[in-house]
């Protein structure tokens, strides 16, 4: 009984040891991810400094104050802890390619040939698109937008933005956008795995355009401007990625047409 039992006590730790086997590799993609965002990090709060860094990221809103006007910090630690957490996100920015390389090296060993051919591209081509996202946003809408916001501020008070509230606004705003200029990956995906045909998405057009001004509305500002500047692109994404997915995925009746063709020559 004891031998009989030996090869289903070898059987049920193969698994375990391979769930085991994963989860330390899991860790040491992690771990070197998180190296990675660190150290760069470090060099960014050195050099050129956490409170520079900042300064960049609120010169949008600076540009539209009033001369002589500046933001304010109303908690005792928020001078120093709003600069460190802008210095993590740059430093996450920066290191996206090493974190997304470490995400690929582990998935990579279980995808079939296609599927790492096809999961590169997607990565890359989204990272590229979410930092452009973030440009669009910091270069453009907001620059628009404060301008916008400023010339209906009465004249009888004077905008002193808060540097917490500021930073939550930028982070919505960048994680709007970045996600805003993924959907024509999301189009492509959805047409290359089979999940969604062309044909429904290009149908849907009308109902994209209605969904893209209702999370416009929901997720920016209540003024009409950046509601516009965030729904207007989306629409346009939605047909690029309609373009993208026609390039790279053939029509579906014309491969039925051209296999039953073949079966009929056989016969």
């Amino acid at each position: 009984m004891t031998q009989d039992a030996k090869p289903d006590e070898l059987d049920q730790e193969q698994p375990q040891e391979t769930f085991i086997s994963h989860l330390v590799e899991l860790r040491s993609r992690l771990m070197k991810a998180a190296v990675a965002v660190l150290g760069i990090f470090v060099v960014l709060f050195i050099y050129p400094g956490a409170s520079v860094i900042y300064d960049v990221l609120a010169q949008p809103m600076l540009a539209s104050l009033p001369e002589g006007t500046r933001m304010i910090a109303t908690g005792v630690i928020t001078p120093f802890m709003v600069p460190v957490k802008v210095t993590l996100m740059a430093a996450f920015v920066v290191a996206l390619p090493v974190v997304l390389y470490q995400a690929w090296a582990f998935v990579a060993p279980g995808l079939y040939r296609h599927e790492k051919r096809l999961a590169l591209p997607l990565i890359v081509s989204s990272t590229l698109l979410f930092i452009l996202g973030m440009a669009f946003c910091y270069f453009f809408v907001f620059r628009t937008v404060f301008h916008f916001i400023a010339t209906f501020a009465p004249q009888s008070i004077t905008p002193a933005p808060d540097i917490e509230a500021y930073l939550s606004f930028v982070m919505t705003m960048f994680m709007a956008f970045g996600i805003t200029f993924e959907v024509p990956v999301a189009v492509v995906l959805l047409v290359k795995t089979g999940i969604v045909e062309l044909s429904k998405l290009r149908s849907a057009r009308g109902y994209v355009v209605v969904g893209a001004f209702i999370i416009a509305a929901v997720v920016t500002p209540p003024d009409v401007v950046s509601q516009f500047m965030l729904a207007v692109p989306l629409v346009l994404l939605y047909e690029v990625g309609l373009i993208c997915a026609r390039m790279v995925t053939p029509e579906k009746k014309d491969h039925d047409a051209d296999a039953a063709s073949g079966l009929t020559e056989h016969h």
